[in-house]
């Protein structure tokens, strides 16, 4: 079973140090072509992207509206997971139902997440594209103690597909989250904070596993 398991998690390092050395070689083909690129998109989805992507929500079920998000499942260790939600790209503001958002529709620009730790509240439209990459966001209030923010940065810091920011609304002190998956927790040294990370940095539920988290949005 050990034996097993350290297996497994040596695959997962070797994977997302491949994915790591491949955001690097895109980040030397050049940073200029990337936000040429990204301009044009975005100025196009400002003429004209709304009626196309009000028909991609109606197409494939997703949407803006909190009413119409799948309700959450809770398991006994108190990890909520939510079911199938929206992933369509929007220029504009969408109203989450939880806080900090697990998923949904979402801006075109990730926010940087490889290992990157912010001092701001981050838009929460981009910090769910990210989502999406496979990163795992690690959040938290003032109510958080400063021992535990400084081993969560260095923790986020040293980890591929994570980020960390605050988020002052959220009900609890720290929290975790992955695309469709959150949970509290109760510290740094909590050891739901090693396993959640293991489980979804880059893990199943990622809707675009390798997607990169460089060449984005930073704060």
């Amino acid at each position: 079973m050990g034996a097993a398991k350290n297996t497994r998690n040596a695959s997962r390092k070797a994977r997302i140090e491949e994915m790591r050395r491949a955001d690097r070689a895109r980040e030397r083909r050049g940073r200029v072509l990337t936000v040429t690129v990204s301009a044009v998109v975005v100025a196009a989805l400002g003429v004209g992207g709304f009626v196309l992507f009000s028909k991609a929500s109606d197409d494939d079920g997703s949407s803006t509206d909190s009413k119409a998000w799948p309700a959450a499942k809770v398991s006994e260790d108190g990890e909520k997971v939510w079911g199938k939600l929206g992933r369509t790209h929007v220029a504009k503001k969408v109203d989450y139902p939880m806080t900090p958002p697990v998923g949904g529709d979402h801006n075109q620009v990730w926010m940087n997440c490889n290992g990157d730790v912010y001092e701001k509240e981050l838009p929460e439209v981009n910090a769910v594209h990210s989502l999406e990459h496979g990163a795992v966001w690690v959040t938290y209030n003032d109510k958080a103690k400063p021992a535990d923010l400084k081993k969560l940065a260095a923790k986020v810091k040293a980890t591929p597909y994570s980020l960390m920011s605050p988020v002052k609304d959220q009900k609890d002190p720290v929290m975790l989250t992955a695309w469709a998956h959150q949970r509290t927790v109760t510290g740094a040294d909590d050891p739901k904070v090693k396993e959640f990370f293991s489980k979804y940095v880059q893990g199943k539920q990622t809707p675009e596993p390798g997607a990169a988290c460089t060449n984005g949005m930073a704060q």
